[in-house]
């Protein structure tokens, strides 16, 4: 296999995965900023031209960061990120989804059509003047995720998932884009320091 990396919170995320697994594959980097992730060759493999991608030994190519993941956690099912049985796969991803939809999907757009929008602008539709009400929601999913953090180590409770390093990737990256975790929120900051700790983050920075 081989990882297509880059720049960003989402490469970022599989490599956090693939090092709580103990994963090593080989990787070839796509510059993102001079645009090579949106022309040929790597729409020849990806199409959306986004980041990251896998390359099966098949030759065959999987996108979207979660789908990799899972690819990944069948092939290595130890430590279980996603789970070992369907009760905790399925708490993962209600988990993983309320994340996405709450929290980083609102934070990516803010920062695509704020700060990233000179890069952005020539590439994809962007929306500045949603930028500042991306940005709020973003933070108004934290709120709410930070009451369900009380009495939690991580967002499924006891057990580190796929939804903790998703989490992290967009808020770490966040952090340097203009958007800074409230630490006022803080179930929300004690949770981010402690995957902080771990060596998978520490690896992928």
């Amino acid at each position: 296999m081989k990882f297509y990396d880059s720049l960003g919170p989402n490469p970022r995320l599989v490599k956090m995965f693939m090092a709580e697994k103990g994963i090593e594959l080989p990787s070839e980097k796509v510059d993102i900023i001079a645009g090579n992730n949106r022309k040929a060759p790597y729409t020849d493999i990806n199409p959306a031209g986004q980041m990251p991608s896998l390359q099966l030994d098949d030759g065959s190519i999987l996108c979207e960061t979660v789908a990799i993941c899972e690819y990944l956690e069948e092939l290595n099912p130890t430590p279980a990120l996603i789970g070992t049985t369907p009760e905790e796969r399925a708490e993962t991803r209600m988990w993983d989804r309320r994340v996405e939809l709450k929290v980083t999907e609102p934070l990516a757009n803010g920062f695509r059509y704020g700060e990233g929008l000179p890069m952005f602008k020539e590439r994809m539709r962007t929306i500045p003047q949603a930028a500042d009400d991306l940005k709020a929601l973003a933070h108004d999913g934290l709120a709410w995720l930070n009451t369900q953090l009380e009495g939690r180590e991580f967002v499924c409770g006891k057990r580190f998932t796929l939804a903790d390093i998703v989490l992290f990737s967009f808020l770490d990256f966040g952090a340097s884009v203009g958007q800074p975790l409230d630490r006022d929120l803080a179930n929300v900051a004690a949770w981010f320091d402690r995957v902080a700790a771990r060596p998978s983050a520490a690896a992928t920075a």
